[in-house]
This record gives C-alpha cells, structure tokens and sequence, in this order.
C-alpha cells in the first residue's frame, strides 16, 4: 500500500511537470507564429473578406458570394496576363536554370582559375534590388537615351527596340535571368559541395571523364536541388511585378495595365479603385501558382522516387 501510494504522489509531482514543459517550444514558436499570422494569414483572411463584397457608386458595397471569382475566371485581361507569364516560364526558367547549372558545373570542377571571384561576380546581381536592376537595364535598352540609342548613332544602323512590344517580354526576361542566375546557382553549387569527394576519386580510378562524372555523379545529385530552383522560379514567374512595372513608364505602349495578373490586379486596386475585385484577382492567381508549383513537385518527387 505505502508502495502504491508513492507511486501516485510521484506520477502527481511529474504531472505539472509535463505541462510545463509542453509549454516550452510553444514560448520559442510563439514571437514567431505571432507574426506569421499578422503578416501572412491576417492578410489572406482579409483578401478573401474583401473579395466576396463589390463596392458600387449606387448601392455601396454589397455581399456578392462567387461572382467576383466567377467574373475574373472569364475575364479576358486577367488570362491574356496569365498566359503571358505562362510563356514567360516556359521560356525564362529553363535558360536560366541551365545557365545556373552550367556555372555551378564549372566551379565545381576545379579547373577555373579565380573561381572565388568568379562566383561572386555571377552572385553579385542577386545582390542589387530589382527596381535597380530594372532601371540600369531600361536605360540601356533605351534607343534614344540608353546603351541601344548610342550604338544606333555611333554605328550608323538601327538595331531593334528592346522596349518595343514584341520584345518588351524577351528583355524583361534577360533582366530577371541576369538578376537570378547567381541565386539559383548558388543553391547548385552548394548542393556540390556536400558530394563525398571520394566518389569522384572512384570514377577516375575506374577511368571516367569529367563528362562521365557529371552525368553518373554530379547531374543526380543535383535533381533535389533543381527541382527546388524550379519550384521557386515557377513562383518568382507568376509573381513577376517589379520589372514591367517599371519598365511601364519608359514604354507606355508596350506594356498594358493588365501585363501581368500581378500588375493587372495593382491596377485595379491603386488605379481602378476596385479593391474587392483586384483582391479576388490576387486569390485567383494564388491558387493557380500554388497548383502549378504542387504539379511540378509531384512530378519531379516521381520522377526521384
């Protein structure tokens, strides 16, 4: 009995214990989810509170349920600017994922000379702000004040307008390709890095090239870290603003307020007005990223598995 008694006052004292220390991780996550959900899902909450109202001139603001959602699924601006930035991934991501694979490639190997600087120098555009970025190569692109007006005149010809409506999407993705390659190849070269060296001392001993052991040895172990860079630049793709945004005041006639869903959604809420319609526009094309990037990662987790 006096066993069994002790057994119940202890399993009593462990008892506050326990919660005590349950109460632990939630103090250290705590600052953490407090600003997640101020920043991040008071923010979602609030769009998707907004984007079932409609704010009339006669009326004021009404409940309207799904015919925000049911207007912009028909509506030929936002997918004209959705198929845009479709295209634009298809064809931006893929050069610039290469580029950033072949340079990681070529400092891993060793036989770069100044390779330090090298991958500084690749990193360093990463470093400067995309508006920045944007505007150093709208100048240059500029045919009558810029790199490409210069040219024209120094040469005596008449190289095509970067900024003209059929090329205003190529230099607006030579300007992202130039800003990201060095982020995403960073992410390819240290994935390199923790390769065990004595794999490749394995090959050459067994009489493998550098071609052999890029394929066998390097090119597998990088298909986690290239399907990351890939999700994040599917992403980075549909979110594209900055860029056309900027560029929109050094050409106004090729770049429309519904480029992109992004610019076409900032639009409609700092231009239009229409703050209940451009929150339903921004929804919309989050679902549409978030189902396009989970595509993607269960097609590469296959292709892994």
């Amino acid at each position: 009995m006096a066993s069994a008694g002790l057994a119940s006052v202890t399993a009593l004292d462990r008892a506050p214990a326990r919660r005590r220390r349950s109460w632990v991780g939630w103090r250290f996550v705590g600052p953490f989810m407090a600003v997640f959900a101020l920043v991040f899902l008071a923010p979602i909450g609030y769009s998707l509170y907004l984007s079932v109202f409609r704010t009339r001139l006669v009326g004021g603001t009404t409940f309207v349920g799904a015919d925000n959602y049911a207007k912009a699924l028909s509506d030929p601006q936002f997918w004209s600017g959705f198929g845009r930035v479709a295209l634009f991934l298809a064809v931006q991501v893929p050069i610039m994922l290469f580029l950033a694979l072949l340079v990681a490639l070529v400092i891993d190997s060793g036989r770069l000379h100044g390779a330090g600087f090298f991958r500084i120098s690749v990193f360093l555009p990463y470093a400067v702000p995309a508006v920045v970025a944007t505007l150093i190569w709208g100048f240059m692109y500029g045919n009558r004040f810029g790199l490409v007006g210069n040219l024209n005149e120094a040469l005596g010809v008449t190289l095509p307008d970067p900024l003209s409506p059929d090329l205003i999407l190529a230099s607006i993705g030579n300007i992202v390709t130039w800003e990201f390659v060095g982020y995403n190849m960073l992410i390819l070269y240290s994935a390199l890095r923790v390769v065990n060296p004595s794999l490749y001392e394995a090959a050459e001993m067994d009489g493998a090239g550098q071609v052999r052991i890029v394929t066998a040895i390097k090119l597998p172990a990088l298909r986690g870290p290239l399907l990351i860079a890939t999700i994040f630049s599917i992403i980075g793709s549909f979110q594209l603003f900055n860029e056309p945004r900027i560029l929109k005041t050094m050409a106004p006639n090729s770049i429309t307020t519904y480029f992109t869903p992004n610019l076409y959604a900032y639009s409609l809420s700092f231009a239009g007005q229409q703050y209940n319609y451009a929150a339903t526009v921004a929804i919309v094309m989050g679902v549409l990223t978030m189902v396009v990037a989970y595509l993607v990662q269960l097609r590469g987790a296959r292709k892994a598995g």
